[in-house]
């Protein structure tokens, strides 16, 4: 007599397979993800007393407190070759879009706490609102940039409209880290601080506001730093109209989309396990 085994067909045997079913989860939650978007923009606005101008106030208290450094010889900034507020508030920009956009995920999870316990929809989006909250606080943040630029008469190049493909790699890398930051702050509540204090740190090492080093300490840490050509590439895009570093920014963009993928997948074979520890 034949003998047949049968053997459920769990998610961590689907392989590949597995990415089909998450993106059609998330295109059939698309609107649940822009029903969180209102809800959290609104509260968050609601009783802030500046509003949205937080999205403009620190970037402004950041580059005034490196334009004073830099005039003052503390710190060397480098030739930009266009004015030294131009380059950095578009360099902090793009870079808050990753920081920003760090912290929101990191808290997405714990911030819908009662939502996670009693009701049984895909966690991913939690996730993809809080990151489009960064998103939104980085388009406020380009209309101050086009202002800076005018006020410089600094007229970009027409490649800036490959600009929005250039930002791709490091949503990805954002929203992929922010896939795991998110679970382990619900183990460890006290992730949130250790994530300020990284991307504090990270923003001083990494060529935000000054020029690539060419040699140095500096130099040496960002030759392996991905975050580096991800913030360089979109920015020489606009003001120079080229891409410095093609290789490194290739290579970083590669690393994103994979840790963005691997980390996507560990998040949603985790699920079902997030109401017990939130």
């Amino acid at each position: 007599m034949e003998k047949k085994v049968y053997i459920p067909e769990g998610v961590v045997k689907r392989g590949i397979r597995i990415y089909f079913n998450m993106t059609k989860e998330l295109i059939e939650a698309r609107e649940l993800i822009l029903r969180l978007f209102i809800r959290d923009f609104l509260a968050k606005y609601k009783q802030a007393l500046l509003g949205i101008a937080w999205a403009i106030i620190m970037p402004v208290v950041v580059i005034g407190a490196f334009i004073f450094m830099n005039r003052s010889g503390i710190l060397n900034i480098g030739d930009v070759k266009v004015p030294y507020p131009v380059f950095a508030i578009l360099g902090l920009t793009i870079w808050q879009l990753f920081a920003t956009g760090l912290t929101n995920t990191t808290n997405s999870i714990i911030n819908a706490g009662s939502m996670v316990i009693k009701i049984n929809f895909p966690r991913e989006t939690l996730v993809i609102s809080s990151m489009a909250h960064a998103f939104f606080d980085f388009l406020v943040r380009i209309v101050i940039v086009a202002i800076v630029l005018a006020f410089y008469k600094v007229v970009p190049s027409w490649k800036t409209v490959f600009f929005p493909f250039t930002l791709i790699p490091l949503l990805l890398l954002t929203v992929g880290i922010g896939f795991i930051l998110s679970l382990l702050n619900c183990i460890a509540r006290d992730t949130t601080n250790v994530v300020s204090l990284i991307t504090t740190f990270l923003l001083f090492i990494t060529p935000v506001l000054y020029q690539v080093p060419k040699s140095g300490i500096f130099a040496a840490f960002n030759r392996y730093n991905i975050l580096a050509p991800l913030i360089n590439a979109p920015r020489e895009i606009v003001l120079y109209g080229k891409i410095s570093d093609v290789k490194s920014f290739l290579i970083s963009s590669f690393i994103s989309l994979f840790l963005f993928l691997f980390f996507w997948r560990i998040f949603h074979l985790a699920e079902h396990k997030m109401a017990e520890i939130v």
